[in-house]
């Protein structure tokens, strides 16, 4: 059984997951959280964007 590296629970399969620009292997529950989290930055980020008039991406 291989154990997750976030949440230190042991779990049937990894999932590799891109956070803050590293892979990451974590478990089905962590890897979800994470990409929520990940939607949630870019949407505020988006938001913010738009409330200071950028016009490009980075």
């Amino acid at each position: 059984m291989a154990t997750c590296k976030v949440c230190g629970d042991e779990c049937e399969a990894l999932m590799s997951v891109k956070q803050d620009g590293k892979t990451k292997k974590m478990c089905e529950d962590c890897a979800d959280r994470a990409r929520e989290a990940n939607e949630i930055a870019e949407a505020s980020e988006s938001v913010v964007q738009g409330m200071m008039g950028f016009k490009g991406r980075r």
